[in-house]
């Protein structure tokens, strides 16, 4: 009797050579396939933390240069990518910081950008020209105003803070730049008001002789002359009520 051979290929057991590749279960390929896509959610979820963490680095040192006014810092922080509009977590531009805290070092830095917008404001819509105004940063208002920041804004304007300030040489820079003498805040209140209340009596003085008009009242019905009486100046509130007659 001749011994049963079996067809070419019929054995696929272990050590056979080009036997027949059974097809894998498919409970298996969709194992494989929802770890691969698993691994794939993993890196990139890994990738974009490190992103977040990496950008929170740029930004935190970003705000610490103009704390600190270090240029140096800054510049690497926008080597780095970062928008120098970007406002803090205060909303407060960098540059609007910068007036406020007198980093000047770093106002040089964000100035020197063609990106930089002189006129964004922060959230209770002061710019940096009003805050370089209110401080009676000079030589800051005419590089501000060179670089084309607005003079003119609706409601609360640079005038405002510039006669709220210590320094009526701002005030001057200002109205020789087309500022609205008698400029209305949103509750009615005038650049002699602040000066006459806040601001430097001089500047009172100056708004008074250029011809601010001390008969307006704001939305509280309040004169500049009892904004200087509330402020114990009832020398000014004598002159200011005698420019009205």
């Amino acid at each position: 009797m001749k011994p049963c051979r079996l067809p070419p290929h019929s054995y696929s057991g272990p050590g056979a050579r080009g036997g027949p590749k059974w097809p894998r279960a498919e409970g298996a390929r969709h194992h494989d396939g929802s770890r691969r896509a698993a691994l794939r959610a993993g890196v990139a979820g890994a990738l974009a933390l490190a992103a977040v963490r990496a950008s929170a680095g740029v930004e935190e040192d970003f705000f610490r240069a103009v704390d600190l006014d270090r240029p140096g810092l800054m510049a690497r922080a926008l080597e780095a990518g970062f928008d120098p509009n970007t406002p803090d977590a205060r909303g407060q531009p960098a540059l609007v910081l910068a007036m406020r805290e007198g980093s000047f070092e770093v106002a040089e830095l964000l100035l020197s950008l063609p990106n930089v917008d002189v006129d964004r404001p922060n959230r209770s819509g002061e710019t940096a020209l009003m805050m370089a105004a209110l401080r009676g940063h000079l030589e800051w208002i005419g590089r501000l105003l060179a670089r084309g920041a607005t003079v003119n804004r609706s409601g609360w304007s640079p005038l405002h803070y510039a006669a709220s300030g210590p320094e009526p040489r701002a005030i001057v820079l200002l109205l020789e730049r087309g500022a609205a003498l008698d400029a209305v805040s949103s509750n009615g209140t005038t650049p002699l008001m602040m000066a006459a209340g806040y601001g430097a009596i001089d500047g009172a003085d100056l708004l008074i002789g250029r011809g601010a008009d001390a008969r307006r009242r704001n939305a509280a019905g309040l004169s500049a002359a009892d904004f200087a009486r509330r402020a114990g100046r009832d020398a000014l509130a004598l002159r200011l009520e005698s420019a009205v007659r």
